[in-house]
């Protein structure tokens, strides 16, 4: 098909493009200096409820419960939750097994292949870089809105912005937030982590006192108001539902869930700490869980409160907790959940900006990205210019642009990165190998047993179901589970495809035919999943913790996630292109050429070949 050179070339830029990340490869740096090893559980679990419980948790109950599920806003968090911890039971079995900073970016650097990892770590750099942005530019006008708005009015009048893609105009409160706090970063990840901590408690006690105060005016018979007590204005386009608790069904429920997934990204931040936690197969995995868990606590809590205290159709989308307060004659609470509102930004603009320089600090030290990102400070032991560029980026960004074209970017990187991390735990887990007992918990060797003889394959089909009951993981069983888990893959997008056209209803009527593919395919899935569940294991027992009920969990995760990116508008998409053309062009002329995992291979080649001569 190809000329022999052509043929030759492209194999060769394929072996460079999937070469994997070792643990054990040459240290060209060895006396540089490290990040330092001082968060503890609390700290990461802090870290991660700053960064996923935000302002959304003080908007987010009232705008689902008024317009999509009613009082079921409980139940909608509650699969929002679950969802979540499919992605998180993946992320936590990676961090055992892999305590590097980095998160997906490097799990799938080691499992998947350069090229992948290097389109994780730019998605994530934009995640991240976006989600500075707009959380600083939320900080502002929440500021600014508590004054009058007298910096917008000022702002407006003698400097304005007459251009259609920017902001009205520039926004210097968020640009200087955003260096402010890259200069708390830069100074210490102890000290950055206390501030964050103090934020977070601040946060979780302003909760604390709307939920305490809530039950005291909670009636729940507001959870079961009639269809015929449901206020009827002609002149208004709102539809109150049928009242109850689901007044808008099911339906209602699983699109409020959709909306509420998203208040749950951020976890993944805890993933980015692997060089800085103490015990990091541990401590990651815990805080993961940990924060996942009191984050679901607290959105069930208050959207609980928020619809018993008042009727689902008059919550204020906007602002629903001083519009309520107010209404059940509480406005001093009020201003409490003004100073809540601020210091849940706070935290979450620290949870934003504290992972985007570890993620340029990983990539800069394969030297995939301009190695200069990778220096540590001797003094702070933090990546100070991976913190100032990434800042200052952040800042520019929030100062000029109008964001609300572009929040949507960060979930399509999220998502992305989600998927990535489930699929690279499926090829971790059926892949011939087991964890080493003289090496460190988390390190994969290869399995040797010279004692056992070479067994001859069995036929595919008996390889498939594993009616030999084989318990290791083989190189059969290896190549069979992974194209079971791309029939998988294959599968998915045709299936979350034919129920994104239903959904449309795209220029044809969902006759017979459609719904029998969309149940042949959804049957075809189920196989697949049943026959992976058949394939032997690599042996997990000396990780300190492993995803649960394998391979449903990475599986249900890669589908969810595959759905929610499918509902992400086109032009999100273009622009998701746009940004990994960009990173395309950087990988070729930088990163292929200098990237440290190639430089070790040539080293040991080197010294292979010296050896040989010898």
């Amino acid at each position: 098909m190809f000329p022999p050179n052509v043929k030759v070339l492209l194999t060769k830029f394929a072996s460079v493009v999937t070469r994997l990340k070792s643990e054990d490869s040459v240290d060209l740096e060895s006396n540089k200096p490290k990040l330092a090893r001082v968060l503890t559980v609390l700290d990461l679990t802090a870290l991660g409820i700053g960064s996923t419980l935000g302002v959304g948790s003080y908007v987010l109950p009232g705008e689902v419960a008024r317009n999509t599920a009613g009082p079921a806003v409980t139940v909608s968090f509650f699969i929002a939750a679950v969802v979540s911890i499919l992605a998180a039971l993946c992320y936590a079995e990676f961090a055992a097994r892999v305590p590097k900073a980095g998160s997906a970016y490097v799990y799938s650097y080691m499992t998947v292949g350069e090229f992948c990892a290097f389109v994780i770590g730019w998605n994530l750099i934009l995640e991240y870089v976006i989600g500075t942005a707009s959380v600083a530019k939320a900080l502002s006008g929440y500021l600014d809105a508590l004054t009058g708005k007298v910096f917008e009015t000022y702002m407006l009048q003698h400097y304005p912005m007459n251009v259609s893609f920017l902001g009205p105009y520039p926004d210097l409160i968020s640009f200087s937030v955003i260096i402010l706090l890259s200069f708390v970063l830069a100074w210490g990840v102890k000290e950055s982590t206390m501030l964050n901590n103090i934020f977070t408690a601040l946060n979780l006690t302003t909760v604390g006192i709307i939920i305490i105060a809530g039950i005291t005016v909670a009636k729940p018979s507001n959870w079961f108001i009639a269809k015929e007590d449901l206020p009827v204005d002609p002149n208004s386009k709102y539809n109150p539902g049928e009242g109850g608790f689901m007044p808008f069904g099911w339906t209602g429920v699983l699109v409020g869930a959709a909306t509420c997934f998203y208040s749950f990204i951020g976890f993944d931040c805890i993933a980015t700490t692997g060089e800085e936690a103490k015990n990091p197969q541990k401590t990651i995995p815990l805080a993961i869980v940990l924060s996942l868990l009191i984050i679901f606590c607290v959105y069930f809590g208050i959207s609980a409160v928020l619809t018993m205290m008042w009727p689902y159709y008059d919550q204020d989308p906007a602002a629903p907790f001083p519009s309520v307060f107010e209404k059940v004659g509480m406005p001093q609470v009020k201003w409490i959940v003004s100073v809540g509102a601020v210091f849940a930004l706070c935290t979450s603009l620290l949870g934003s900006m504290f992972p985007m320089a570890r993620i340029l600090y990983a990539m800069a030290e394969d030297g995939l990205i301009y190695t200069f990102l990778a220096q540590i400070n001797k003094k702070t032991l933090t990546p100070l210019f991976a913190t100032f560029v990434s800042g200052v980026l952040a800042g520019i960004i929030s100062a000029i642009f109008n964001l609300t074209q572009l929040i949507d970017m960060m979930s399509i990187g999220t998502l992305l990165a989600y998927s990535i991390v489930s699929l690279c735990i499926l090829l971790l887990r059926y892949r011939k190998y087991e964890i080493s007992e003289e090496t460190k918990p988390g390190r994969n060797e290869p399995a040797v047993n010279h004692e056992e003889p070479k067994k001859e394959y069995p036929g595919f089909i008996s390889g498939l179901l594993n009616l030999e009951n084989e318990r290791r993981a083989t190189d059969f069983s290896e190549a069979i589970s992974k194209i079971l888990i791309g029939t998988f893959c294959i599968l998915c997008f045709m299936h979350v495809g034919g129920l994104i056209l239903m959904e449309r209803r795209m220029r044809f009527e969902i006759n017979f035919w459609f719904k029998a593919y969309l149940i042949g395919v959804g049957i075809l899935l189920v196989i697949s999943v049943i026959l992976l569940w058949r394939q032997p294991q690599a042996n997990t027992e000396k990780l300190t913790f492993t995803a649960p009920l394998m391979p449903i969990v990475p599986t249900l995760s890669i589908y969810v996630n595959t759905y929610l990116m499918s509902k992400l508008d086109k032009a999100t998409w273009i622009r998701f292109v746009v940004w990994l053309l960009l990173g395309l062009l950087v990988y070729m002329c930088y990163g292929l050429r200098h990237s440290k995992e190639g430089k070790n291979r040539f080293i040991a080649a080197e010294k292979k070949e010296k050896i040989s001569k010898s």
